[in-house]
């Protein structure tokens, strides 16, 4: 999965795009997914993680480290 957050689980979502004469073809929402590198200090290390911004947001709020745990138990890897 190419547009996939880490963190938040986010995955593109499906619609229209609608013309000025209201013609209708199919197009793809990607989510705002960024490549970024954190230091985790209960690992001991850097981990990179592809997130979206608003998963950036959650690990300023939440803390890297919970995150990341989060991340572990559900089985994917870092």
């Amino acid at each position: 999965m190419s547009r996939h957050c880490q963190v938040l689980g986010k995955v593109p979502s499906f619609g229209n795009a609608v013309s000025h004469s209201h013609r209708r073809t199919p197009r793809r929402f990607d989510p705002n997914i960024q490549r970024r590198r954190y230091w985790v200090p209960s690992l001991g290390r850097h981990v990179r993680l592809r997130v979206s911004t608003d998963g950036i947001k959650v690990i300023d709020r939440r803390g890297i480290d919970a995150v990341v745990a989060e991340i572990l138990r559900r089985g994917e890897k870092v």
